[in-house]
């Protein structure tokens, strides 16, 4: 059985590596060390929904090891499989998700921004990838250069995903000539976007 050390990484991290490993034809279960309760429910909910066998032990204040194996339980059901299932697309057209600020919800802002980043990883790890992400107001920071999310919207770019920031917001926080993601757009290009998309997502 695989074992999987992800003490310390954030979420999506923990639950996207160990589908990764239990997608391997030869693994039957992964022993996987993560250090919150969190990260035990996220990946107790991924078993579930998969059909896989779960439990953990406790080993100390910051240490959990998970155990999750497969055909150890009676399997989810179809409905349940669609939900949890990442590589589910039932929409007739493309995803295209709007982006509209460096961080991600509302309350500590240093938080919003790690879960930005979060996000974004999770994102290239969809399938089928969104067809383009667009990025207003303070997202348009995001392609920029030395931003944290860079990396990854780089790898989506090169998966084919298209990376399109507003020129306006660009220009509002002087950072035109900064942006290393992606293209510049004007919100013209953004609305025929939008009105053809098979699925839109605004964060």
């Amino acid at each position: 059985m695989q074992t999987l050390d992800v003490l310390g990484q954030p979420c999506p991290i923990p639950v996207i590596k160990a589908k990764k490993a239990l997608a391997e034809p030869q693994t039957d279960g992964v022993l996987v060390l993560v250090d919150n309760r969190i990260a035990v429910q996220n990946l107790e909910k991924m078993a579930e929904g998969s059909g896989y066998g779960f439990s953990f032990n406790e080993e100390s204040e910051n240490r959990f090891l998970v155990t999750i194996t497969r055909g150890d339980s009676k399997g989810a059901s179809p409905e349940e499989k669609a939900k949890n299932d990442l590589r589910v697309n039932n929409a007739p057209g493309g995803l295209v998700i709007l982006i509209g600020a460096d961080h991600l919800g509302e309350g500590a802002e240093e938080l919003g921004k790690m879960l930005l980043k979060g996000f974004v990883f999770s994102l290239t790890q969809l399938d089928p990838l969104p067809e383009a992400i667009i990025f207003l107001n303070g997202g348009a920071r995001m392609t920029a250069e030395g931003a944290v999310t860079v990396p990854d919207l780089l790898a989506l770019q090169g998966m084919g995903v298209t990376l399109l920031t507003c020129g306006t917001c660009a220009n509002f926080y002087g950072i035109t000539d900064k942006i290393v993601a992606g293209a510049i757009t004007d919100m013209m290009d953004i609305v025929n976007r939008i009105s053809r998309a098979g699925r839109l997502i605004a964060v």
